[in-house]
């Protein structure tokens, strides 16, 4: 398949905040600079929803149980997070984004894509407005930001990992095929442990070995994904930025290394989709009113369990109405392979000040 002309010609850029929640909080209260800082509950059923860069350096990672944090790391500071304040944030790091295009996908409070092709400023390179934008978001909000700049989606999320925190890389199209072909696949956006362990069975370690099979083999062994696999181990990727997108459902799911036969075990991996999802709807500033439980068997047999409810459903309420659902579920004659959990019948929840500051971007 050969790659689509016009969209090697675009210039797009990823940019992502560096640890965004922990770092408004540090920025916020002086006493918690430095320290390795967990934003999340620190109860036995907490969820670290962002960590510092002090605490990944000892392996705390968002969406890890905060006990499992805790372990990890004993001295960790918890503090509740602020989403009003978030919002707050990144409403004005989108109006610094909006100084040089219309064309913004949000992909979270802390993460955005921007195609700069044509920009307000006429700039011909991407790579300086990449600065430029980084430059004016610390001077705004005295927080640093990441990005990544290329011809295509996928690799300017790549891109944007690659010289964190406050920094910023380029993958040009002359440069982008080999770039993908040197990559471990677990680092692969969009590739989980549970696919990257599937391909690594399979003799698929880096882009490179992926770029090695057919077409056809990566449908066989991956499906409806299989076509992906194909195109961006060949650097290519034609989606366009889409500023905001519609959307129609918000979900997360994860299969796991081993099958799960216990309530509790299936609870606790729950969680962090729970987590994940919902930093999608405050980065949306959306809400849903149905909650879908996706399960998967270890024979592959699929279920779903779902409840729609009268009114928004904030976080204090997800969990327990997700748990609910899967309660429904048990006992299982057979081991649970993969969970998921989406929320639909979405609503716009924004402020009136801030709805209309989505609309301008």
């Amino acid at each position: 398949m050969a790659p689509d002309r016009s969209a090697d010609q675009r210039k797009i850029i990823h940019v992502d905040m560096d640890a965004f929640y922990a770092s408004v909080e540090q920025r916020d209260n002086p006493a918690l600079r430095g320290r390795p800082l967990a934003v999340g509950g620190a109860a036995a059923r907490g969820v670290v929803a962002a960590a510092s860069y002090e605490a990944r350096a000892f392996g705390v990672r968002s969406a890890m149980p905060s006990v499992t944090a805790k372990r990890k790391c004993p001295e960790l500071v918890f503090v509740p997070p602020r989403f009003d304040v978030y919002r707050s944030v990144s409403a004005q790091i989108r109006e610094v984004f909006a100084e040089h295009t219309d064309l913004i996908e949000p992909l979270s409070l802390d993460e955005a894509y921007l195609d700069v092709t044509q920009n307000r400023l006429n700039i011909s390179s991407a790579t300086t407005i990449a600065a430029m934008i980084r430059a004016k978001i610390v001077l705004v909000t005295g927080l640093t930001a990441s990005a990544g700049i290329s011809y295509n989606k996928f690799l300017a999320k790549m891109a944007s990992d690659q010289n964190k925190p406050n920094g910023q890389f380029v993958i040009t199209p002359r440069h982008g095929p080999a770039f993908v072909q040197t990559l471990p696949v677990k680092k692969f956006h969009g590739v989980g442990p549970a696919t990257a362990a599937k391909m690594e069975a399979l003799g698929i370690k880096t882009g490179a070995d992926l770029k090695d099979r057919s077409l056809a083999f990566l449908q066989q062994h991956f499906g409806k994904s299989g076509l992906w696999y194909y195109q961006i181990a060949r650097a290519i990727d034609e989606r366009a930025v889409e500023p905001d997108r519609p959307r129609k459902s918000i979900g997360a799911e994860d299969t796991f290394a081993a099958d799960i036969l216990e309530l509790a075990a299936a609870i606790a991996e729950l969680r962090p989709l729970i987590a994940k999802v919902w930093g999608h709807c405050e980065g949306k500033g959306i809400r849903g009113r149905t909650i879908t439980l996706k399960v998967k068997f270890a024979d592959f047999q699929q279920i779903t369990r779902s409840r729609t409810v009268s009114v928004p459903i904030e976080f204090s309420d997800f969990e327990p109405l997700a748990a609910d659902l899967l309660r429904s579920v048990f006992p299982v004659q057979k081991g649970i392979r993969l969970l998921g959990i989406t929320l639909s019948s979405l609503s716009d929840v924004w402020p009136p000040e801030q709805r209309q500051l989505r609309f301008e971007l």
